[in-house]
């Protein structure tokens, strides 16, 4: 059985065995340039084996010339040993078939939603979305669509203000803040970078760009 001890986003990110892999909120993520299907699939056919042989299972979206793979050890909320025994196995199965991966191509959405009480909320929340609530926050069973969460505010937003999270790899997250402001965006804080950073869209509608790392 694959050891389950914790192990840090730091940690894993320093991991030379993990080159092609980025830690994205408490997941391991790469995506495989498949470069067509018939590929894919018999990349598949090789994780699911190897996947079954260490029993320790990742989450596998096949796209035309791209598979995302994600791991993480969901009992634990957080990544472990097994997730890293994993992630290199992959890396070995990419490399025996000469497809490489490109960890620069994931990322991660949140939602966040300003409201009084979230107590009051959540239940709507979660059955209109068809989430499931989990420690104060809504995900989709099926691990699809993004995380929702609730932000505590004093007063009633005008709107029921929506808050975006979108997580990177922490080493793509200045050029990502860099873009947006070129694009026209406003830098609205930065006082808790390297973990996120506060962005402002032409007419004021505010997204975080977020990464693993503390601030300090």
């Amino acid at each position: 059985m694959l050891e389950t001890r914790p192990v840090s986003a730091e940690d894993a990110s320093a991991r030379t065995t993990l080159s092609g892999w980025r830690v994205v909120r408490h997941f391991l993520r790469t995506t495989l340039r498949t470069g067509a299907m018939p590929v894919g699939a018999k990349l598949i056919s090789r994780i699911v084996d190897a996947a079954e042989d260490l029993d320790h299972h990742p989450d596998l979206d096949l796209r035309y010339g791209t598979l995302y793979v994600s791991v993480t050890t969901h009992a634990r909320g957080t990544l472990t040993e097994a997730d890293v025994a994993l992630a290199e196995r992959i890396s070995e199965i990419a490399e025996e078939l000469g497809v490489p991966l490109a960890p620069d191509r994931v990322n991660d959405l949140e939602i966040g939603i300003a409201v009084v009480s979230p107590e009051r909320v959540r239940s709507f929340w979660s059955a209109v979305l068809g989430y499931k609530e989990d420690d104060g926050e809504l995900s989709d069973p099926h691990g699809r669509l993004p995380h929702v969460w609730f932000h505590r505010v004093p007063e009633q937003p005008p709107r029921g203000d929506l808050e975006l999270d979108v997580h990177v790899p922490h080493d793509v997250a200045e050029e990502r803040v860099q873009a947006a402001v070129a694009a026209g965006g406003q830098l609205v804080s930065d006082a808790e970078a390297p973990a996120r950073w506060v962005l402002a869209d032409p007419e004021g509608a505010r997204v975080r760009v977020c990464t693993w790392r503390d601030h300090h």
